[in-house]
């Protein structure tokens, strides 16, 4: 069954294909050539496109470096939980579960639209323990076997200092995976695709910065 945020970021999507494909059939029964804003990359400036351009992006496919972004965020996103779980008992501050109850629900919803944007595409779905088996490659921000463990030893300040400072390596490479999947390409260039990417660049930003904020008070 669908999440609510999955079936919201489908429904925007599905629009925004509409409405571009509508408005590029508008301009030519017209004879006009009205602007079209492409919205770039996190990062990067919009530009203008001629209607026939749009009519080419609202068809665009996945490509294989999509595919191998979704897998690999799927682990990437397993261990953001494994860190909040255990949170929950090593942690005696409400703001600290709250921020990690915050990165679980937003996770584990990520997780399942994941996995449901590739199953519909017949594409191999990662198991969430997958990073756990033996030679498995991590990806970027993930924490080493060494370093979750540090993290598991630790209670009270000690683990709250070491979670922001894992969480924050952990949303960091989340941002090099997304920057990573836009300067690939024709990569990212779906809707869904685009527009998860997109929401996961700009999560994971402002959370750095509020967990920067508190690493920082915790420190004083």
């Amino acid at each position: 069954m669908p999440t609510r945020r999955a079936a919201v970021r489908a429904a925007v999507a599905l629009a925004l294909v509409m409405a571009v494909s509508g408005l590029a059939a508008s301009c030519r029964s017209a004879g006009q050539h009205a602007p079209i804003v492409h919205p770039g990359a996190p990062g990067e400036a919009s530009r203008t496109i001629t209607a026939a351009k749009a009519v080419d992006l609202s068809g665009v496919g996945y490509t294989p470096t999509d595919v191998r972004f979704m897998q690999g965020m799927i682990g990437h996103h397993a261990q953001a939980i494994e860190m909040t779980e255990l949170l929950r008992t090593r942690s005696q501050r409400d703001d600290m579960r709250l921020l990690a109850r915050r990165i679980e629900i937003s996770q584990a919803d990520e997780i399942g639209l994941m996995r449901g944007w590739l199953q519909r595409r017949g594409q191999e779905v990662p198991s969430e323990h997958a990073h756990h088996m033996p030679g498995a490659t991590l990806m970027p921000g993930m924490l080493s076997p060494e370093e979750m463990d540090r993290l598991a030893a630790a209670t009270g300040d000690q683990f709250d200092r070491l979670f922001l400072e894992g969480m924050i390596k952990h949303h960091d490479g989340a941002l090099i995976m997304v920057s990573d999947l836009f300067a690939s390409a024709g990569a990212g260039q779906e809707p869904e695709i685009f527009a998860f990417a997109s929401d996961v660049d700009a999560d994971q930003r402002i959370e750095i910065d509020r967990m920067s904020a508190m690493l920082s008070e915790l420190k004083k």
